[in-house]
Formats: C-alpha cells, sequence, structure tokens
C-alpha cells in the first residue's frame, strides 16, 4: 500500500470534494458569462482536444524550463497569476466578482507567502472547477475521451520513461507551490495527487453532466475507486502515473452511467 489508509481515505475525500464543488461550479457558470468578461476559447468542441493538449505541453515543457534553471521568482509569478486567475473563476460562482477577486488573493498570498496544508488544500478544492468553467463548454465527450487517452499516455511516458515529470513535482513540492494535493505526514513523508489527476476527471464528468443529467454525478465515485486502487496496490517510495488508471475509471463511470440512462 502506498500510503498507510489515513492517508489513503484523506486524498480519496478531497478528490471527491474537488470533483463534487467543480461539478457545482461549472452548473452555476453554465450560460453565465465568467468574471471580469474573462472569454472562453472559441474552439469546436469535436476537435478542440488538440488545441488544449498542445496547450499542456507547453505549459510543461515551459514549467520544466522553469524548473530546469530554478527560476524561482518566475514559478512564483506564474504561479500566482494562474492561481488568482482560476479562483477568482470558481469563486465567483458563489460570490460578486470582486469578493471573489479578493478572496482568490487572499488564498494565494497565504499559497505563496505563508504556505500552510489546510489552506493549500483548501483552495485546491475549487481551482479545477475554474479551469471546468472554462473548458466544459467547448468538450464533447468523444474530445475529452480521446484527450483523456492523449493525456494517459503522455502521463505514463513522463513517469516512467522520461521522469521528468517526478522532476517537476519534487521542484513543486521543494518549494511548497506544488499544483494538487499535498498531505504530509510520518517523518517527512508527503502524499500528493497531481492537479492533472483532479482537473481532467472533472472535465470527464462535467462533459457527462451537461449532457446525461445528474446521474453523471456517478462518475466521480467510480474515478475514486480506481484511485482507492492504485494507491491500495501501490507500493511505498514509487511514484505512479495516475492518468492511465483514473482515465480507465472514467470511462468505466461512463459505460455504468449510459447502462443506467
Amino acid at each position: 500500500m502506498k500510503h498507510n489508509y489515513k492517508v489513503t481515505a484523506t486524498i480519496i475525500l478531497l478528490f471527491l470534494a474537488a470533483q463534487f464543488i467543480g461539478l457545482v461550479i461549472v452548473d452555476k457558470l453554465t450560460g453565465e458569462e465568467l468574471a471580469f468578461g474573462i472569454e472562453r476559447p472559441d474552439l469546436d468542441k469535436e476537435t478542440s482536444f488538440i488545441h488544449i493538449f498542445l496547450i499542456i505541453i507547453i505549459v510543461t515543457i515551459v514549467a520544466l524550463v522553469i524548473a530546469r534553471f530554478k527560476a524561482v521568482r518566475l514559478w512564483k509569478f506564474w504561479f500566482f497569476l494562474s492561481l488568482t486567475l482560476v479562483l477568482t473563476i470558481s469563486l465567483s460562482a458563489f460570490f460578486n466578482q470582486y469578493v471573489a477577486l479578493f478572496l482568490a488573493l487572499l488564498g494565494v498570498y497565504f499559497r505563496i507567502i505563508k504556505p500552510n496544508v489546510i489552506v493549500h488544500n483548501l483552495s485546491e478544492l475549487f481551482i479545477y472547477g475554474g479551469l471546468a468553467a472554462i473548458f466544459v463548454p467547448v468538450l464533447s465527450i468523444l474530445s475529452i475521451s480521446i484527450l483523456l487517452v492523449l493525456i494517459a499516455g503522455y502521463d505514463a511516458i513522463a513517469v516512467w520513461k522520461t521522469k521528468h515529470m517526478i522532476r517537476l513535482a519534487k521542484f513543486q513540492s521543494k518549494l511548497k507551490l506544488f499544483a494538487g494535493i499535498m498531505i504530509p505526514y510520518g517523518k517527512k513523508k508527503v502524499a500528493i495527487l497531481g492537479g492533472g489527476d483532479i482537473g481532467f476527471p472533472l472535465l470527464f464528468a462535467g462533459v457527462v453532466v451537461r449532457d446525461l443529467g445528474a446521474i453523471g454525478f456517478l462518475v466521480p465515485f467510480v474515478v475514486a475507486l480506481s484511485l482507492f486502487l492504485l494507491l491500495y496496490y501501490g507500493d511505498k517510495n514509487k511514484f505512479y502515473p495516475a492518468m492511465p488508471f483514473l482515465t480507465a475509471g472514467c470511462f468505466v463511470g461512463y459505460a455504468l452511467v449510459r447502462f443506467l440512462v
């Protein structure tokens, strides 16, 4: 087992919380203008996966360059801008856009200047809803499915072959500016779940709920089960690409939803 039962349960619960908060945010912002007039990308639903995947590759390359040269200030600036943007969008589903911006800035301040595990994981619960509110409207079931397969393959290569994703995760963890769930435990041990491992299943679930209704809320439970199996059968002190397993969970969850509809 990769982590003890308490840590594993915490990761699963935080994952599910991020999924359901994200789905609520997507529902509230569907058909609405985003905070401060932020524009959604004008993409065709059937081919949008191409543009999104290229963006992911470019962002990853930039992140690797920053990590390679240990450009800490640049990383913090980039982190500040991206978190402020998505948190403002997410929180605008519940508050006035100016209040949302203030709360986002407050959360990002504590993430960067005075980091602590509570603020870190609390903000993580809301971040991915903002991303989903931007991209779910420009995705179809086919395009998000293809995107998940591409991401799963890329994740496997990045962790098992090139290992650059491991180096990037260690760089982020060392700075305490990790994008994803992070749970310290024991003597200098840290359990992590990357932001992409939260965000991409949420995009899939968001599209399913949009197209098939509330029964799509079953998808995150199935994905959470696949995450549990990965953590349960995973070995300690080993890095695993989560997306191949979570992608399988997404597809099984979708098959279950289609069977029940």
